[in-house]
């Protein structure tokens, strides 16, 4: 008994040693290989850790982990394709990891060229060259997977990728998720430099090469179809192959809407609606927009500046301002066509990237989170969009919609008479009486102030104040010529206004909020005006028309906003008017509604557009 427990004994340490050098085998496996995979498969790394090419050329960088062909095995054990073994191109020699799809591999197809121009802002994308390898991502045609399929031609990279009609996820495409509305940043490595977005989760991924997000995205989540946000490309993942099907032209539309000369004509005559994708309606051009964050005083200004026909015209056609390289511009064009478009998938827009530029142009003036006044973005929004699309002549489509002519004339106590003229102006005429000197000058506006009475300060006999009325055309009494108006800055001086030309549309602001040093107030008085024949040369005096030209004085209104709360607070709603039909809507942020046009008159109005009768 004592030798068989003895023998037993023995067996046993005998096995556990084995065990032993076992355990210690499988670890120190499984330590390659989550080394290996933290190399090169860890999702947080930035992408310039990666490098779509796998190796130069002409030689000298070999990537760790691609040797061998390993990558090939394991990407066919992730992805579950099956391939034609035939058709992979291993070149161990060159230390190419054979790249996966059939246009890495030699197929015909689309021939692409990698040094085509630059980004949307301008940028000019880089590409890893031979002896280049500063780690520099290409930002559009990286290098095909693999560089199979790669070739040298001319000193020109030349890439081979084929393109199907016939790809079996086209399926798995889920629209409902889409949303291109806002910036177009990799959701891994926060970059703008060649984003893709998966169009079956709607997430924006970087790059398609071998160890890009958008193709790790595609290995892991088993997403297949994505679409180049700037070339507006469709390509399976991770095989590689460009699709070329009419089914997702109707994507291509809500990525970048377009439009043609004759369709810009026709588009105030449509009277039919859309549909979106919920099922709901909608009208193109009145759409709602997202208030991000106490962006609404953007949006209503948006909102209005759409009725404005040759603004929206010219907006709507990218050629009309492709030489400018403003962001700002491009941004504003591109919502005015998103605004318009009769093929979205969702009847309403996000200003979001609108709102960036605005953010970036302003030096955070106007921002998101910040309530603004609408008046003072209209100004700066017209003024910016001047400068940057004017001409040598300093003409724009701003100038030839919003600009008119005053003539100033200004009256200044000698002693308050500063030692030289600050504004510049041209001076026209200069008289004495007494001690008061007169100016006279012309200047240019784009709107134009028009002061409230002051509204009363005690209650009636009801314990209540009567909110107070005033008609439009006693407050527009200001630019007669005749009426004084006095002003405390730069120096105390008496002013009088005349307008000497009329723009095709006038904006109008009413003063309703003061400041001073303890808090600001707000004018409650509403202004009766008409909503359509507004006649000018009943209420103040017009020069005398040129030749055979016609005195255009009646003008229509097309857009009013208004403020509703407190002063510093409260929102901002637009009523605007659809030329179509001739009917008024009420819009504020998402909601859009219709709107009988006694309703627009019985608000605080604040700012409108008029336009002249032709």
């Amino acid at each position: 008994m004592e030798a068989e427990s003895l023998i037993r004994r023995r067996e046993d340490e005998e096995e556990g040693i084995d065990g032993d050098e076992k355990d210690s085998k499988r670890q120190r496996v499984e330590e390659g290989a989550s080394s290996q995979v933290l190399e090169f498969e860890n999702p947080l790394l930035t992408l310039s850790k990666y490098d779509d090419e796998d190796e130069d050329e002409n030689g000298g960088r070999v990537v760790e982990g691609e040797k061998g062909g390993g990558k090939d095995d394991g990407v066919n054990g992730r992805g579950g394709e099956v391939e034609n073994v035939n058709e992979r191109i291993v070149d161990e020699e060159n230390g190419h990891g054979g790249g996966l799809g059939d246009g890495a591999n030699g197929h015909g197809g689309v021939v692409e060229n990698d040094d085509e121009g630059g980004g949307e802002n301008g940028e000019e994308e880089e590409e890893v060259m031979a002896g280049g390898g500063g780690g520099v991502v290409d930002e559009e045609e990286e290098e095909e997977e693999g560089g199979g399929g790669a070739e040298r031609v001319g000193g020109r990279h030349i890439r081979h990728v084929e393109v199907r009609r016939d790809c079996p996820y086209l399926d798995t495409v889920n629209r409902q998720v889409l949303d291109f509305d806002f910036e177009k940043f990799c959701s891994v490595s926060l970059s703008n430099l060649n984003v893709y977005a998966c169009l079956v989760c709607g997430k924006y991924f970087q790059g398609r090469g071998h160890k890009s997000h958008a193709y790790t995205h595609s290995l892991e989540a088993g997403h297949h179809v994505y679409i180049n946000l700037r070339k507006e490309k469709v390509y399976c993942l991770p095989d590689g192959y460009e699709i070329n099907d009419p089914s997702l032209d109707d994507i291509h539309h809500v990525l970048n809407p377009r439009f043609n000369r004759e369709q810009v004509e026709q588009i105030d005559k449509n009277k039919l609606w859309s549909r979106a994708l919920d099922g709901s309606d909608y009208l193109p051009g009145m759409v709602g927009l997202n208030n991000i964050k106490d962006t609404d005083f953007v949006n209503v200004t948006i909102q209005s500046l759409m009725r404005v026909t040759p603004l929206r015209n010219f907006f709507l056609i990218p050629e009309n301002y492709q030489h400018c390289k403003s962001p700002l511009v491009h941004r504003f064009g591109e919502l005015t066509r998103k605004i318009w478009h009769a093929r979205n998938f969702k009847g309403q827009v996000s200003p979001h990237e609108f709102l960036q530029a605005v953010m970036k142009a302003s030096k955070k003036r106007f921002r998101i989170g910040a309530q603004s006044d609408p008046v003072e973005f209209m100004s700066w929004l017209l003024n910016t969009l001047h400068a940057d699309i004017r001409t040598k002549k300093n003409y724009s489509v701003i100038y030839q919609c919003f600009q008119g002519e005053l003539e100033v004339v200004k009256e200044i106590q000698r002693k308050a008479l500063p030692a030289k003229e600050e504004n510049g102006e041209d001076i026209d005429a200069e008289s004495e009486k007494g001690n008061i000197i007169r100016e006279a000058s012309k200047m240019p506006f784009l709107m134009l102030g028009l002061d409230l009475p002051p509204p009363p300060l005690f209650k009636d006999v009801m314990e209540k104040n009567i909110i107070p009325q005033v008609q439009l055309f006693n407050i527009f009494k200001k630019f007669d010529g005749e009426t004084v108006t006095e002003v405390m800055r730069p120096h105390i001086a008496r002013m009088r206004y005349r307008v000497t030309r009329l723009p095709p549309y006038l904006i109008l602001h009413m003063r309703r909020f003061t400041k001073n040093n303890f808090f600001m107030e707000k004018n409650p008085t509403l202004v009766n005006f008409p909503a359509k024949n507004l006649e000018l040369k009943d209420y103040i005096p017009l020069p005398t028309p040129k030749g055979n030209e016609k005195l255009r004085s009646k003008y229509d209104l097309i857009a009013n906003i208004v403020h509703d709360g407190k002063p510093g607070e409260g929102s901002y709603r637009a009523f605007v008017q659809r030329k179509s039909e001739e009917q008024w809507y009420e819009m504020q942020d998402l909601h859009v509604s219709e709107t009988l046009p006694q309703m627009v008159a019985l608000s605080e109005a604040y700012m409108q557009i008029y336009e002249q009768q032709q």
